[in-house]
């Protein structure tokens, strides 16, 4: 019976308390609402001035600020050492991919070392033989560019034939430089002298025995002398007098 009557007052407390506070609420709103007006409110006019903010892409554009990783293309070449590499490694039982690299790279620079100098050495060679006694040498220079391989084969050449053909060029210290040379294969094949590229026109004089033959080969080697090593362009009276000098002593032969 206790029990009861003091749950009946607590519930009773409760609802009695309850109503206060939403009376104290209601009544709170109402002053609030009779206190302030449309009037009361302040509009807030002040002008704001727009910010703009600086082109950062154009500010932070150092590689320093690129967080982007991006994988470099392989260029041909590159591809072309993986290639060798890939080979080398398999043809070798390496099993190292690094030292296969390194391995190429080496053997790739010994390959170019010795491209370099077989091609200077065609260059060098170029230079020391006739062909490069041409492209460097004076322009008269250029007309001896086969001398060497008419003296060493002497008795094989046709002289007459050679002759012609510088005539026709108007190449007239060619002329008598066969003239000359014929002479020699002609004393050399009546075995009056010895032929020898390294002899001087004094050595051939000497061993000339007939007198009236050594004096003729003695004025046409000075003609020679003149003509050829002075570099003397002919005219065309001086020149048929040389050659009919020389064609006068050959047919003596």
């Amino acid at each position: 019976m206790n029990k009861l009557f003091y749950i009946f007052l607590f519930f009773f407390c409760l609802n009695a308390f309850g109503q206060d506070s939403l009376s104290v609420n209601k009544t709170d709103t109402t002053v609030v609402a009779q206190k302030f007006s449309e009037k009361d409110i302040l509009i807030d006019t002040t002008k704001i001035k727009s910010l703009s903010f600086p082109d950062y892409k154009k500010k932070y554009n150092d590689p320093d600020f690129n967080y982007e990783t991006k994988v470099k293309e392989k260029s041909a070449w590159e591809r072309f050492k993986e290639w060798l590499a890939y080979w080398y490694n398999k043809i070798f039982s390496i099993g190292n991919e690094g030292a296969s690299k390194t391995a190429i790279e080496l053997i790739l620079k010994i390959l170019a070392v010795i491209i370099i100098l077989i091609v200077i050495y065609l260059i060098v060679k170029a230079i020391m033989n006739d062909e490069g006694r041409w492209v460097f040498g004076k322009p008269s220079d250029k007309k001896v560019i086969h001398y060497d391989e008419i003296e060493k084969n002497l008795h094989l050449v046709d002289f007459e034939k050679l002759i012609k053909e510088a005539v026709k060029t108007g190449e007239s210290r060619l002329v008598i430089r066969y003239y000359y040379l014929w002479l020699l294969k002609k004393l050399a094949a009546k075995e009056i002298i010895e032929w020898d590229a390294e002899k001087t026109n004094s050595d051939y004089l000497y061993e000339i025995k007939n007198e009236k033959l050594r004096n003729d080969f003695a004025y046409l080697s000075y003609l020679y002398n003149y003509i050829w090593y002075g570099e003397f362009e002919l005219e065309e009276e001086t020149l048929s007098k040389a050659i009919q000098s020389f064609e006068k002593t050959i047919k003596t032969l």
